[in-house]
């Protein structure tokens, strides 16, 4: 199957990434589109020197998502966070899951780099949740036929959680189906704010959601 495949990729002072990126998704049949948020790094630098088309958007991740979603020139859209990585042959994955006509998008299991006990327990965890209940978080590089994203008319301009009310507004018209390859996305929060208070933080800003707390409190709460 003929893949025509557009890799949106939102950042914001991920120069460490850019490298690693390249390698990751090289190919000249992708179409890969960095969508930055105002930077103060090099990522804009090392992008450019690695041929990827630079948009801008300083409205949050859900508008440089869809400012990239919006000027994508693929078929198929794979929503990727700068830090990480595709597994190997993820375009053929690709392909199996959207070939499912019950499956209006899909994405990967999470795997986390340098895991520790812990850490696997988290990733266990969130690809239980996938699972079970088709709720991926954007970490898990989500994807989709671009008719579909049109259909869903775009990722909620919130200063959090736009991809888990996206995901929860996908699954009104179809199945999320669950790659059983993983992606491998990076310890560095987890290893900043340590593994229980950051998964305290996560649960606390999904139960503050739906408590009525506003979207800016919440991004206040998970970015402090």
């Amino acid at each position: 199957m003929t893949l025509n495949i557009s890799i949106i990729i939102p950042t914001l002072n991920e120069e460490d990434n850019i490298a690693l990126l390249a390698e990751n998704i090289a190919g000249s049949d992708i179409e890969v589109i960095i969508v930055d948020g105002g930077s103060h790094d090099r990522t804009v630098e090392l992008a450019e020197k690695n041929n990827f088309p630079i948009l801008s958007s300083t409205q949050g991740r859900a508008a440089q998502l869809n400012l990239g979603a919006a000027e994508a020139k693929g078929d198929i859209l794979i929503f990727l966070h700068a830090d990480t990585r595709l597994p190997e042959n993820y375009k053929e994955e690709v392909a199996k899951i959207l070939g499912q006509r019950e499956n209006i998008a899909g994405a990967f299991r999470l795997s986390i780099e340098n895991p520790t006990p812990a850490m696997r327990f988290i990733a266990a965890c969130a690809n239980l949740r996938s699972s079970l209940f088709q709720l991926p978080y954007g970490d898990q590089a989500i994807f989709m036929h671009k008719k579909s994203f049109i259909r869903l008319n775009k990722f909620p301009e919130l200063p959090i959680m736009e991809d888990y009310l996206f995901i929860k507004e996908a699954k009104k018209y179809g199945r999320i189906g669950l790659s059983k390859k993983c992606v491998k996305t990076s310890a560095r929060r987890w290893s900043k704010l340590g593994t229980v208070r950051t998964t305290l933080i996560n649960q606390l800003v999904i139960i503050g959601y739906y408590c009525g707390v506003s979207p800016r409190r919440l991004a206040s709460l998970y970015r402090r």
